[in-house]
């Protein structure tokens, strides 16, 4: 339409579909083109993997028209909305998140001053409504055409990674490339889940560790799903696939709350209060060899309500177990050591790994269910030089530092540091519990009496000497391997058969939901790191 003056002067119904038009470029012609390259692949697009994600219809896109302000090396002309990454907020199961995506087909997905902007500014919203934010990355690194902007964003990002942190939820799904400064902000959220085959994670790739180093080694082998979920332990979980990967995020996010200031969602259970089949077996778990192990998912799967967890880090550090669970309802996270692996032992890795996970569960008010068979921390140079002490003393500090109702079970073994460390009564558990098994000690009997019964044993009769030490053990068995000691004490509140193991930590989480408690006041701790 021209006015008098002969100067255009468009109409609404114009206008309209000028933004009708801008909208088919944004999404529709965009999603087809990243449908054609990412298919190929085997990978779902940006918005493909926000709709498989969320709530049916729930998604509300920001800033889709976005763009790139940059005008070196030709970047003028081409400026795609979106600028690589689409961000909004949506639900899943009904409740609110936040949440971006990166778009490789749009310059590889690469972090620019506009894809910084936007990112920032969904993580800012997450804070003010106070809902988790989710990552989805798929990224080739910082834009080299916007230099230096690029790595402020970075740092930008990991600013708000650190804010964010015990506030609401940070979750981080890497579902293709994440090098460089991408591989930070990630590394700082609660949990991070990876895919076989089509993700990988690494400071560097294999071009420059080959430069550098010399070694020849593929991307899987350097920062692949298996790689970093099994050996670096900086994945929490390992998918088969993009869809695989997003079901466990929307199961994750059922156990957790919204925000710190907010309980998490609690769910209807049948409140059986009489003993079941899985209750009676526990009778019978423990065998009766001191040296013979047995699978503690049994007891996990007995205590928590229809025997169902989602286990974190379950590939790393097997040796100790880090699930969520419900418990009448309620959300417990469970840190149990596995007799079937290393005999239960605590190493570095499993260390960082309970540490970590204890510290999520106390910022968010979740309740800590510890069971316990552990022989100590594991001996050797190689563990004493990678920092066992220091790195040891990270689970000792997030017990200590917790005020979250606790409940601790000792199983069987509960050996020397090991014990005082897995949620013992003097790091502050709220209710101890002992099955008859256990064995509460400074060390097991027949290292105890190889100590205390040296020069007795050394002095008997080369041919009675077996029998000496036998005697001598059997005697220590029934003196101090046993839960009794601590009982006496106040270190164990009860000792109760095995089959009861459920019906006692419900009644102990029960009584504990009014539990407060607070800390000194300070600005923060200095967590050995």
């Amino acid at each position: 339409m021209f006015g008098e003056n002969g100067w255009y002067h468009p109409t609404t119904a114009d206008r309209i579909a000028d933004l009708a038009g801008r909208q088919d470029e944004a999404i529709r012609l965009a999603e087809k083109r990243a449908a054609d390259r990412q298919h190929a692949k085997g990978k779902l697009t940006a918005r493909e993997r926000i709709d498989q994600l969320v709530d049916p219809g729930s998604f509300t896109e920001l800033d889709v028209f976005a763009r790139h302000r940059t005008t070196d090396f030709g970047m003028d002309s081409h400026r795609p909305y979106g600028d690589g990454v689409v961000t909004g907020e949506a639900t899943v199961d009904g409740r609110q998140v936040c949440l971006f995506s990166q778009d490789f087909t749009v310059f590889g997905g690469s972090m620019g001053e506009v894809f910084g902007e936007k990112v920032l500014k969904v993580m800012d919203l997450a804070m003010k409504l106070g809902c988790p934010i989710i990552g989805i990355n798929d990224s080739g690194g910082a834009r080299i055409q916007e230099g230096v902007v690029s790595l402020a964003y970075y740092a930008e990002l990991g600013r708000r990674n650190a804010h964010a942190s015990g506030v609401i939820p940070q979750i981080s799904m890497i579902l293709g490339p994440c090098a460089g400064g991408a591989v930070y902000s990630p590394a700082m959220t609660d949990f991070t889940v990876m895919v076989d085959d089509t993700s990988h994670m690494y400071v560097t790739g294999p071009e420059v560790v080959n430069a550098v180093t010399g070694q020849r080694v593929t991307h899987a082998e350097l920062g692949g799903a298996q790689t970093n979920s099994e050996v670096s332990g900086n994945a929490h979980y390992r998918a088969a696939d993009e869809p695989d990967a997003i079901e466990w995020v929307q199961t994750l996010l059922g156990y957790l709350p919204q925000n710190n200031m907010e309980p998490a969602p609690v769910y209807g259970f049948h409140h059986d209060t009489e003993l079941t089949a899985t209750d009676l077996a526990l009778d019978k778990l423990v065998p009766d060899s001191p040296n013979q192990g047995y699978d503690m998912y049994e007891v996990v799967r007995a205590v928590l309500d229809d025997g169902d967890f989602t286990e974190i880090h379950a590939g790393f550090a097997r040796n100790m177990i880090c699930a969520f669970g419900r418990v009448e309802g309620r959300t417990v996270g469970v840190v149990a050591n596995q007799p079937t692996v290393s005999a239960g032992v605590i190493d570095i890795d499993a260390s960082e790994k309970a540490a970590r996970f204890v510290r999520f569960c106390d910022a968010f008010d979740i309740p800590i269910v510890t069971l316990v068979d552990v022989p100590g921390y594991m001996p050797g140079m190689d563990q004493e030089r990678g920092g066992i002490i220091r790195r040891g003393a990270k689970l000792i500090y997030s017990y200590a530092e917790a005020t979250v109702p606790m409940v601790t079970v000792v199983v069987r073994k509960a050996y020397g540091g090991g014990y005082a460390v897995m949620g013992s009564k003097h790091l502050g558990a709220d209710v101890n519990i002992a099955w008859p098994t256990a064995e509460i000690a400074v060390m097991g009997a027949q290292g105890a009496v190889q100590i205390l019964h040296r020069r007795e044993i050394a002095g008997a009769p080369e041919h009675e000497r077996e029998a000496v030490r036998r005697k001598l053990t059997d005697a220590y068995q029934q003196w101090q391997a046993t839960p009794y000691v601590a009982a006496e004490r106040g270190y164990v509140d009860m000792v109760i058969p095995p089959s009861r193991t459920r019906l006692q930590v419900a009644r102990a989480l029960r009584s504990l939901r009014s539990k407060k408690q607070t800390l000194p006041a300070k600005k923060h701790g200095n967590i050995p790191l």
